[in-house]
């Protein structure tokens, strides 16, 4: 019988085919959007950065980045889920990731509703797939700042899969 791998050889393994999904967007990058996991969890965060606002007399973060900041959100969670099972299994590695990313899901409409100013500080978000087919999926996702039972914006988005091959 072979030892269960360690710990922190799966958290690390985690880490990297996150690391590597999340490379796949290149806009992500450029607005410092990052995920923290926890488990299959995860939490995107926007870090306050000047150039995020749109309104300075308020200030306020341009609805633009936040209305992308949830799309990446509810994208990279639709692919995580879609990935997990595979990774897990041990059928796709962060390295194949590395070398041959992903296809990301199409959005095909994606609805935000701005709560709230998103205020000069660091913003998160959580996304929850309602609903994953071959085809089609659903996605809702809820973004805050100080205080997550005070949402600045939700959105609900519907994607096209990829297709394998």
């Amino acid at each position: 019988m072979t030892p269960p791998e360690p710990v922190q050889a799966v958290k690390q393994r985690r880490d990297r085919a996150l690391a590597s999904l999340v490379s796949a967007v290149p806009y992500a990058q450029f607005l410092g959007i990052y995920f923290e996991r926890h488990g299959d969890e995860l939490t995107a965060i926007l870090p306050y950065d000047e150039k995020l606002i749109g309104n300075p007399l308020l200030p306020a973060i341009h609805g633009g980045v936040i209305a992308s900041f949830l799309e990446v959100a509810a994208i990279i969670e639709l692919s995580w889920t879609t990935i997990w099972p595979d990774l897990e299994a041990g059928r796709v590695t962060p390295e194949d990731m590395a070398q041959n990313l992903p296809r990301l899901p199409k959005t095909i409409d994606f609805t935000v509703d701005f709560l709230r100013s998103g205020l000069p500080r660091d913003g998160y978000a959580r996304a929850r797939v309602n609903r994953s087919g071959r085809r089609y999926a659903s996605v809702h996702v809820e973004a805050w700042q100080d205080n997550r039972a005070r949402l600045f914006a939700q959105a609900t988005g519907h994607f096209l899969m990829p297709q394998p091959g």
